[in-house]
């Protein structure tokens, strides 16, 4: 029987934090590795123990096998915990550890090598008696003998990468035309994500769910399921909402699935914690998708209705202990939902955004978990997945866990990057999703999920709340006279004012307070009397209009960001007298983030069309097409391919309807 008393964390952030806390629970010491991005992030902190890994270069950090090897001797370390990414489903790695004397928690190796790639993991499930997607590996062959075996399974096809996941590689095709440059892209995507550009193409399966059963092996032999989690609510094919059960599953289904993922999972001699994903489509016929060695992301809603400890029986299993349970021991009991939230734009097609977390407040709210790898003052780069962190809220039945679910992402407070949590708001509120009518289409199907929000119904409050708040700290900072307003008088005074900035929006408040507390003021031109009743260093109590609200005020530089119950606004005060902004070339288009350039499809001279791509960037393990904002002639390319650039680096330069003057553009 295997035992350890040291566990290395070969990942980073919220798993990385959540494998801590479950070895703390069983006396277990830890040992952090991190990447230079990394050096202040929590995770590090919370370690026992920390080694750094240096630059997070494509090879090195949580990807180089001997570096983390040498951390665990280092440290004394005699067990690795690889969490989920990086090296989680390698072969390798898991061999390598056994090799050094170190338990892998985790499956052993054969078993990660048979579920590596998709083709292999379909052989084996069809030999287990598992049904499967038509389809075939596209591997060894030239495109056009491709096109041709993909006309043969029928279109739409989807494209995706063989050793991985994620939706990375992935690329849904509707047309044989389409299919080379799709194959391009796939294999760039997975050879950067994994190492390995090898591409599966399967037959689409029309109005599909995406249902994963969770499973556990131990190392005498036992295999139980612990039911589905429901993961269909999906964006660039990456998951969103988790939920279990799933509102679609019948008994009769689960059952037939479970069992179909233990028999899966026998096959291979599985142990420790893996899922078997299955695409379900709407007559409740499943097919196999893959099998994911290891931890999934969405694990916590699993142990919400079983009431386990997930990563806790991983550590058991890896010491050699069985299961503690039979099948028939686990009961299913209310429901939980999980939902990620990402640092990313919705409105923009989801761009990753990049800065310093400000402000980060989560609400305590019954039923209701986080599970992150952020606080205030954490650094959100380009080098790692924008995830910030899981929410997850239970309840006793699924309309609950809605609710609670809704009320913690109201009440956080999450500043200083672009988070998708008003996105995620827009979806547990429409009517389809609390009905549970819902594939994974459903934000493709409903492009009102994602339109920009109207913030000028409560904008101009939030600007005077700011205006009033900022006031607040210039008199607990003023060396004399603190009880009074600024500006007071003992005779009226002319009204202050002040300029922000919202998108594209700018709203001039004007107001005067006096010594009791009243507020007169004229926000846009639209008059508001109100009264001032609490200030502080986190926001104020401002009655307007007949109405009292709390408004939480956080700054930072420039910037206002402000909460309150109509909703969440980030304003820039805007200088007096303004300053000249850097200078960008009529026709630029620039870089939208951070990032290395992938490709450059273009080159001085070349006429290109509205929409036509011009560069590819890779940012946080993506690419993203910079496209032409009109139809022009291309006057200048100023990168390269394999290029760093920073956000808002002119990439090219267009001269509009090849006039020799370039006209405004954009990306």
């Amino acid at each position: 029987m295997a035992r350890f008393h040291k566990v290395l964390v070969a990942n980073r952030g919220e798993i990385a934090r959540r494998i801590f806390r479950a070895c703390r629970s069983m006396g277990l010491q830890t040992v952090a590795l991190y990447a230079d991005p990394d050096r202040n992030s929590p995770f590090v902190a919370e370690a026992d123990e920390a080694v750094a890994l240096g630059a997070p270069v494509t090879g090195q950090g949580f990807l180089a096998i001997e570096s983390i090897l040498a951390a665990a001797k280092r440290t004394g370390a005699d067990a690795i915990h690889p969490g989920y990414g990086f090296l989680a489903e390698n072969a390798d790695f898991a061999q390598a550890c056994a090799d050094a004397g170190l338990v892998f928690i985790g499956p052993p190796p054969a078993a990660i090598r048979a579920m590596g790639t998709k083709i292999e993991a379909k052989d084996i499930a069809v030999r287990a008696g598992v049904p499967v997607i038509p389809g075939f590996a596209a591997s060894g062959t030239d495109d056009a003998a491709t096109v041709r075996r993909a006309q043969e399974v029928g279109f739409p096809l989807l494209v995706k990468a063989s050793a991985g996941g994620g939706g990375k590689g992935m690329r849904r095709v509707e047309r044989a035309e389409d299919l080379p440059a799709a194959l391009a892209a796939a294999r760039r995507e997975a050879q950067s994500a994994f190492g390995d550009p090898t591409l599966l193409i399967e037959r689409y399966i029309e109005q599909p769910r995406h249902i994963e059963i969770q499973v556990l092996g131990d190392e005498h032999g036992n295999v139980v399921h612990l039911f589905e989690r429901e993961c269909s609510i999906q964006r660039r094919y990456q998951k969103i909402f988790e939920e279990a059960p799933s509102p679609f599953v019948s008994d009769v289904l689960r059952e037939r699935m479970g069992a179909a993922a233990v028999a899966l999972a026998k096959a291979i001699g599985y142990t420790n914690a893996g899922t078997v994903e299955f695409v379900v489509d709407p007559n409740g016929a499943f097919y196999f998708l893959e099998m994911n060695t290891r931890l999934q992301v969405e694990h916590p809603v699993t142990e919400e209705v079983t009431g386990l400890d997930l990563v806790r029986l991983q550590l058991e299993i890896a010491q050699g202990q069985p299961l503690p349970f039979n099948q028939e021991d686990i009961l299913l009991r209310g429901h939980a939902i999980e939902a990620r939230l990402y640092a990313e734009d919705p409105w923009h097609d989801f761009l990753p955004s990049t800065g310093t977390i400000v402000c980060w407040e989560p609400a305590s709210i019954e039923g209701v978990r986080y599970e992150s790898g952020v606080e205030q003052g954490s650094e959100v780069t380009i080098y790692y997945d924008p995830m910030l962190a899981k929410i997850i809220a239970r309840g006793s039945h699924r309309t609950e866990a809605i609710r609670r679910l809704s009320r913690a992402l109201e009440q956080l407070r999450v500043h200083g990057v672009r988070c998708n949590r008003e996105f995620l708001l827009r979806v547990l509120r429409h009517p389809d999703f609390h009905a549970g009518r819902f594939d994974t289409h459903f934000i493709a199907s409903h492009p009102e999920l994602l339109a920009p929000p109207d913030r000028q119904d409560f904008a101009p409050l939030h600007a005077l709340a700011a205006a009033l708040w900022d006031q607040h700290r210039r008199r607990t900072q003023a060396s004399v006279l603190r009880s009074i307003p600024s500006g007071w008088r003992n005779n009226p005074s002319q009204r202050q004012w002040v300029e922000f900035r919202d998108g594209d929006h700018t709203i001039r408040v004007e107001y005067r307070i006096d010594a009791r507390g009243r507020v007169d003021a004229e926000v846009n031109g639209v008059a508001h009397q109100g009264h001032l009743h609490a200030a502080d260093e986190r926001g104020v109590a401002l009655e307007v209009d007949g109405v009292r609200r709390r408004y939480w005020v956080a700054a930072h530089g420039p910037a206002r960001y402000v909460d309150s119950t109509l909703g969440s606004t980030a304003l820039e005060e805007l200088p007096r007298f303004p300053v000249p902004e850097a200078e960008v070339p009529r026709g630029g288009c620039v870089a939208p983030m951070p990032g290395k350039i992938v490709a450059v499809r273009v080159q001085p001279g070349q006429r290109v069309e509205r929409g036509q791509v011009l560069v590819i960037l890779e940012a946080m393990k993506m690419e993203h097409e910079v496209v032409a904002p009109e139809e022009g002639t291309v006057e200048e390319v100023r990168v390269e391919a394999g290029q760093q650039v920073e956000a808002g680096a002119v990439l090219v330069v267009l001269a509009s309807n090849g006039a020799s003057g370039a006209k405004e553009g954009g990306a």
